[in-house]
């Protein structure tokens, strides 16, 4: 494939993509260190990381209309997230007074929008503004929470605040009945979308998000390639199908509905069996959320609510935010980053000697090192001891195991293999109906739980997930064949991957029947040298996330720990680790990709 240069988004000329391009392991260096070189060169970013720019923009614009000179404004989905965002800033540095901090809500002006379909996807944005130094702060919000707007939210809104369409909830004004209505922009106009069922259910493939015209308009080159991809493919988004879609996506990931369903009729409210092993699961245990991250956020709140102020355990190496959320949220956690037997034990002790915990997060397997957590351990200490788990299945995924009978809720990142596209983001929670906290987490959610997941996005993620029970098939064998190649090779000191880790036996008690290993894996070199020359040269995208449909490299420990790369270590994550994202490529050019790479890491081995 193309090299995709530095800062590009990938996929390539994809505006909300939810990855960028790092080709060389000085640039993945550069990026950490904010070497000008290449942040100057980032047209996007992982988006918790890296603020789109169409949010920055928008935010700017918010900022100058009602904040004060040096202020700064982070934008968010409802009022509800942005008094959490000030009330985590407060409890971060008790020293920022209340009127340093602002709240503004912005809504759609429904007496100049009559649009049928701008009133069903009910545009509005909440504000917090803030001074400039308050910023870091903030930020550290908007990475851990997931709670911050999507991209195509903040554009969209941001073509209604240019409008006019969109203000300050304190400045609607009173209708007198002569006011002229407007239509909103011209893609959600009634009957501005096609609406032919042929094309709204079509499977042809998609390579980028081409099927909508921006409100802040792009570059004259980006509109000719969405108008390109548009007629190719023939493929309109239609909003007003929002419900179904949502329908549509939560009855996948109970396991209920594989492959397409009409989005023009309204979805059978009734039970069906479902794959996910518990029998009495149906789409209303499933809550979606605008991003994975927000799904874990969320989750662990909604503990909170149920069962007090516990503290948590974080079991197993960790994605970096997962441990940051129950580090600074609520009472905080212990950390067993082995994710072994003896740290198990050691739990078990604790639980003995009368300490009590909220809930036990893991993911299944862990990442980047596929470590698999015993859930069937873990579930009879929760049940013996009382205490809630929560699983993370991202990477392992439903159609290769079944850790919903281990777990009171579920988590996942919709963003990765359930989507495949890398052009959106999503995520979910499913509480387990058969759980002992079933019943107090439902109530919590009828009060807690806040549908902030953008109209746009979900359509795609809609589109993206027809297929992903094939696509997740064809993923486990291209990826059982890289391992192959890797533990073949005599420079590669270690590969990490679900059938060859010591981990194993907890895999395969999870394993479904014709369930695979997952498209993740890692590995190292015997020295740092050899897998700089390996990555530089390797011929597949490079950048952040995984689960996509096509391969992605990563020197993932490099990107998510630069500043704790020592920490990491003692839990035996090393620096040089390579991780590879397998897509869904013809298995002859992969073989022929890995083993060009590998010819440019013997060249630097020593003789």
């Amino acid at each position: 494939m193309a090299v995709i240069e530095l800062g590009e988004s990938i996929p390539a000329l994809t505006p909300h993509a939810s990855s960028v391009s790092l080709p060389t392991w000085g640039d993945n260096i550069g990026y950490e260190e904010g070497q000008a070189r290449v942040i100057s060169k980032m047209t996007t970013g992982y988006p918790r990381f890296f603020i789109h720019k169409a949010i920055v923009a928008f935010a700017e614009d918010v900022a100058q209309k009602f904040g004060k000179p040096g202020y700064q404004a982070m934008l968010f989905p409802s009022t509800k997230t942005a008094r959490s965002c000030v009330n985590f800033i407060h409890s971060r540095d008790s020293s920022i007074c209340a009127e340093q901090l602002q709240v503004i809500n912005l809504v759609l002006d429904k007496h100049r929008a009559d649009s049928d379909v701008l009133r069903k996807v009910s545009p509005s944005i909440s504000a917090v503004i803030f001074p400039r130094s308050i910023s870091p702060i903030a930020k550290q919000y908007w990475q851990h929470s997931g709670d911050g707007v999507s991209s195509r939210r903040a554009e969209f809104c941001h073509g209604l605040f240019q409008e006019r369409l969109l203000v300050e909830h304190t400045a609607l004004p009173i209708s007198n009945g002569f006011q002229k209505a407007c239509k909103g922009p011209r893609r959600y106009q009634r009957g501005s979308m096609d609406k032919t069922p042929s094309k709204v259910h079509s499977d042809a493939p998609v390579s980028s998000e081409a099927n909508h015209q921006p409100a802040i308009h792009p570059p004259q080159e980006a509109r000719e390639s969405t108008q390109f991809l548009e007629e190719r493919f023939g493929r309109n988004l239609d909003v007003s199908f929002v419900d179904n879609a949502k329908s549509a996506i939560r009855r996948r990931i109970a396991g209920s509905l594989m492959g397409e369903v009409d989005l023009s009729t309204t979805p059978s409210l009734e039970v069906s069996s479902n794959m996910r092993g518990v029998v009495e699961l149906s789409e209303d245990d499933v809550y979606l959320y605008p991003c994975g991250m927000n799904a874990i956020f969320h989750t662990h709140r909604m503990m909170l609510e149920a069962r007090g102020p516990l503290k948590s355990i974080s079991y197993g190496f960790p994605y970096v935010d997962t441990l940051k959320i129950l580090e600074k949220f609520g009472p905080g956690c212990i950390f067993y980053g082995n994710g072994s037997s003896e740290d198990l034990d050691d739990l078990e002790r604790r639980l003995n000697g009368g300490e009590r915990f909220l809930s036990l997060f893991c993911e299944f397997p862990g990442n980047p090192m596929l470590k698999c957590p015993d859930l069937q351990r873990i579930r009879r200490l929760a049940d013996d001891y009382d205490f809630g788990v929560i699983v993370d299945e991202t990477i392992g995924n439903f159609i290769n195991v079944h850790v919903l009978p281990y777990a009171d809720v579920v988590v996942s990142s919709l963003t990765k293999i359930f989507s495949g596209e890398c052009n959106v983001m999503g995520g979910s929670a499913i509480l387990n109906p058969r759980g002992r906290y079933y019943q107090t987490l439902k109530r919590v959610a009828e009060v807690e739980f806040e549908d902030n997941y953008w109209a746009e996005d979900v359509i795609f993620m809609e589109r993206n997930s027809r297929h992903f029970v094939s696509r997740i098939e064809r993923i486990n064998d291209n990826a059982e064949l890289i391992c192959e190649i890797l533990r073949g090779h005599p420079l590669v000191n270690d590969v990490f991957y679900p059938k060859y880790n010591s981990s194993r036996p907890c895999y395969d008690a999870c394993r479904t029947p014709n369930g695979g290993y997952g498209g993740l894996l890692s590995f190292t070199f015997h020295n740092t040298d050899q897998a700089i020359a390996f990555f530089d040269r390797i011929e597949t995208a490079k950048g952040p996330s995984l689960g996509t449909n096509f391969t992605l490299t990563s020197p993932y420990v490099i990107l998510a720990h630069f500043l704790e790369l020592d920490w990491a270590a003692q839990f035996g994550v090393p620096a040089d680790l390579i991780r590879i994202s397998v897509g869904l490529e013809d298995a002859s050019d992969l073989k022929a990709i890995f083993s060009d790479a590998l010819e440019a890491a013997e060249a630097v081995a020593p003789k």
